[in-house]
Parts: structure tokens; sequence; C-alpha cells
């Protein structure tokens, strides 16, 4: 894998950057590791470890595009004739054999761009919400519209599409996606495991902080999207419209019965607010199902996926406010650290 550098970021990561780290070199020794201020001793083990350590400006403010834009042109800039970088997140480990297959199916493919497998969560009996970001990971193998945070790109199509957009606090990857397909590439999901995910996330506050981070970057990119390509490819739209339909509707449904002065009309109204939440869980549970290890999961899916939508409403809302008082984005962080 000599046209290969990898391209690690994290903040705080601890342990998961040990196995983060152990697994890359083991692949190849063009590692480099960028952080974002930790506290923890991560840049001092990354250094002792080999990698190629890059410490971001504590003058600007962090998010993960510039963390990968900045090792980006550290591996361009160390190792001459770079064909291909590989990012991964520090809370991730690389699964062996992955990077030399999807070096091989890109070398084949020269009208792919990027290539990714798929990512697996590492603990997924630790919470319910690990549970459910493994059934997230646990996309269709072809032709995607878009890799995660983890995946392997050509190093000359990340150039001239300009990279990572930096002002993005979140959803960076479909952007970016976006962009590089619009330029003619492909991106394809490899029907392999790419790598273990560790996302640690045991509070329903983390869960709702990460649900409002994927509001606000749903309304951000949705609408940096439809001015950048006149309208013809808007992403993030279904994530917009449905967490506002089903929070909306519920507040209107609410107000209606409480205006009414009649306990037993207001009752009725919450009730039907019940069954179509619950009706609509059984709807996503059953559409899930086939990425689901079992039925609970599938159920649990459908009641979060619910549950998640006055998180996204509020991260959407939050978004509107920020532009329409031209307010910098502030990076929501929901693991205390990453």
């Amino acid at each position: 894998m000599s046209g290969i550098a990898f391209v690690a970021i994290g903040k705080n990561e601890g342990e998961r950057l040990r196995r983060c780290i152990a697994s890359l070199q083991k692949e190849s020794s063009r590692v480099v590791y960028v952080d974002s201020g930790s506290t923890d001793g991560s840049v001092e083990f990354a250094a002792g470890a080999g990698a190629n350590v890059i410490s971001l400006d504590t003058s600007r403010k962090f998010n993960m595009s510039r963390a990968r834009n900045a090792g980006l042109q550290a591996a361009i800039g160390e190792w001459r004739g770079l064909r291909y970088v590989h990012f991964i997140d520090g809370d991730c480990e690389l699964i062996p054999g992955w990077a030399g297959a999807a070096e091989e199916f890109l070398d084949g493919r020269p009208d792919v761009v990027a290539a990714c497998g798929r990512r697996r969560e590492r603990f997924p009996e630790r919470s319910v919400f690990n549970r459910l970001c493994g059934v997230e990971w646990n996309t269709p193998p072809g032709e995607a519209k878009a890799c995660g945070g983890d995946a392997l790109y050509r190093v000359d199509a990340l150039g001239r599409v300009g990279g990572f957009d930096e002002s993005l606090i979140a959803g960076e990857e479909p952007e970016l996606c976006m962009r590089l397909r619009h330029a003619g590439g492909k991106i394809w999901r490899i029907d392999r495991d790419m790598t273990r995910h560790d996302a640690n996330i045991t509070r329903v506050s983390q869960w709702w902080k990460r649900h409002e981070r994927a509001g606000y970057a749903a309304a951000d990119v949705s609408h940096r999207t439809a001015i950048a390509t006149g309208g013809r490819e808007v992403l993030f739209k279904d994530k917009l419209r449905s967490p506002l339909i089903w929070v909306g509707g519920t507040i209107v449904l609410l107000i209606a019965g409480a205006l009414t002065f009649s306990p037993a009309l207001l009752l009725g109204a919450l009730v039907l607010i019940l069954l179509l939440h619950m009706a609509q869980a059984v709807r996503i549970a059953r559409g899930i199902r086939p990425r689901c290890p079992d039925l609970r999961t599938s159920l649990e899916f459908g009641v979060w996926t619910m549950l998640a939508k006055w998180p996204l409403t509020l991260g959407i809302l939050r978004c509107w406010a920020d532009r329409s008082r031209k307010r910098e984005a502030e990076v929501i962080d929901y693991k205390g650290g990453a």
C-alpha cells in the first residue's frame, strides 16, 4: 500500500486513539494524526507512536473539516506522489485487510474517486444508543451518494474540488461527496467491513446533542447545496421536512386541544398524538428490520427515531437563527471532547 497515507483526527479520545493508531500502523508507516486541542496526552502518545502529529492552531475554531484538510496537506507535503488518502476518526480502528482491498478496488475503477465499507459498532451491548449507531452504519453496498468519516479518497480528486468545507460544523462528508460527484467522480460502498467504531454514547444528553448537531447540519448543508446547484440537488431535504412536520403537527394539536378548554378534547389530542407516533415508529421498525440483528433493535430504532424529531428540530431552528443573525456556527459537541 505504498500509495496510501492515513489521516486520523481526534480530541481526547484516550484508549480509542491508541487502538486507532495501532490499527493504522499495521497497514502503513504513513500515518498523520491531527489533534484538536486534546488535554489527555493524545498528542504525546501519537508522537511517541511514530505518527506525524499536527496540532491545530487554537486561535481558530476546531471542526472535523479543518482537521481533515490539515491532515491531507501534511500528508501531501510529507510523501510525494501520494495517490490515496484514507481518513479515519480517532474513535475508530481499521479492520485488517480493508485498506488493501479498497486500494485494489480504486486501482481497477478510475471512475470511482472515493470508497468506503461497513463501519461496525465496537460495543453495541453497552447502550441502546450504541446499538442504534450500529444500525446506521449498516448500509447497502454499491454506488452511493456519500461516504462517512472513514473512507479512502483519490488525492487528485480532493485537490480538484478544494477538499472539505471548513465552515461546516457537521455534514461535511456528504457535501464533499456531492462536489466530487458533480465533478464527474463516483462514490462506492464496498461489500466489506472497514472499521470498528466506539460511539461511547451512554447518556440521553449525548444522544440529544448528537441529533441536535445532525439537525443543524441538515439545515446548513441543504441551504448551501441548494444555492450551489441551483436547486438541482438539495441534500438532507427529508431530514428537514420530517422533523418539522412531526414536531409542528404535535404542537398544533396540543394547542388546538388546549384552546377548546375541554379536558376531554385535550386528552383526545394527546391520545391521537401518541397513536400517530406509535404507528410511525412501527412503520420505521418494519422498514429497518433487514438491517437489524433482531426485532428488539428494529423497534428501538423506530421509537428513538421518532423521539429524535425534537432535537433535530431544535438544531434546524438553531441553524436558521444563526443564519438570520449572520452568526458563525459553533461546534455542537456530544462526546465531551471528540
